[in-house]
């Protein structure tokens, strides 16, 4: 038989396993194995939710740091705006800049803020933690 040519863009190799001898002709056979993988809940699936909820704990941060930077840089520029009147309006342009970046990193950090939040949640439900809420 002849061996059939498979171009792929990913080299993956497949578990083969050859046998000691072929037949008369020289041909050897292959065979193939598969690997099946079990996906758990329970306990891995609070550790990937607690994962998660840390992660975007962590770009919360950074927004908000982004937000504080953009909106100060905003602040310095609006002071040369007033200080240097001879390039007011380059200044003017860059408070403005400046400012659209303060308010969209506060939307970055507001978003990932309910992300959190609902990997938080995802977390209780998935056996984790227990829910001591006094009216809830």
């Amino acid at each position: 038989m002849a061996e059939e040519k498979h171009h792929h863009f990913f080299h993956h190799k497949k578990d083969e396993e050859k046998p000691a001898g072929g037949d008369e002709y020289g041909t050897t056979e292959y065979s193939e194995t598969t690997v099946t993988e079990v996906v758990s809940t329970g306990e891995e699936q609070y550790e990937k939710y607690k994962k998660e909820e840390k992660e975007h704990k962590h770009k919360q941060h950074l927004g908000e740091a982004g937000a504080i930077a953009a909106g100060a840089f905003a602040l310095y520029e609006k002071h040369e705006a007033k200080k240097d009147p001879e390039h007011a309006h380059r200044h003017k342009i860059e408070e403005e800049v400046a400012a659209a970046a303060a308010v969209g990193s506060g939307g970055f950090a507001f978003h990932e803020h309910h992300e959190k939040k609902k990997d938080h949640k995802d977390a209780e439900e998935a056996g984790g933690e227990k829910k001591h809420h006094l009216f809830g």
